[in-house]
C-alpha cells in the first residue's frame, strides 16, 4: 500500500498516522470523539474516570485494568480511590500519544 503525501498545509488527520507517530492535539481530539468520547486530553495524556460502588468494585476494575494492559504490554498510569479509577495513558518511549494508547 502507498501512502499519498499529504498536501503543504494539508490536515492529514489520524487515520494517516504510523504505528509510532505521536498525535497531535488536534488529532487526539479528533479521534477521542469518534471513538472514546468519555476519554479527554489533559497534559499530553488521554485520560477516564471510571465510577465504582465501593471498594470491592475498585479493586475489580483494577485487576482488569491490569491483566488487559499485561496482555497489550503498554501500561497505563493509576489513580485509585474508594469509588473511582483514573486511566491514564501515553507512551512513555515516545513521549506522547500513539496509537497504542489508542488500543
Amino acid at each position: 500500500m502507498i501512502l499519498q503525501q499529504p498536501i503543504k498545509g494539508e490536515f492529514m488527520g489520524w487515520r494517516n498516522l504510523t504505528p509510532e507517530s505521536v498525535y497531535s492535539d488536534d488529532e487526539i481530539n479528533a479521534r477521542l470523539s469518534e471513538e472514546l468520547p468519555h476519554w479527554y486530553l489533559e497534559n499530553g495524556w488521554i485520560r477516564r474516570k471510571y465510577k465504582t460502588h465501593c471498594w470491592k468494585s475498585t479493586l475489580m476494575v483494577v485487576t482488569t485494568i491490569g491483566h488487559l494492559s499485561e496482555a497489550a504490554f503498554h501500561h497505563p498510569d493509576l489513580t485509585v480511590s474508594y469509588a473511582f479509577v483514573i486511566v491514564k495513558l501515553m507512551t512513555h518511549s515516545a513521549k506522547g500519544i500513539t496509537n497504542k494508547d489508542f488500543e
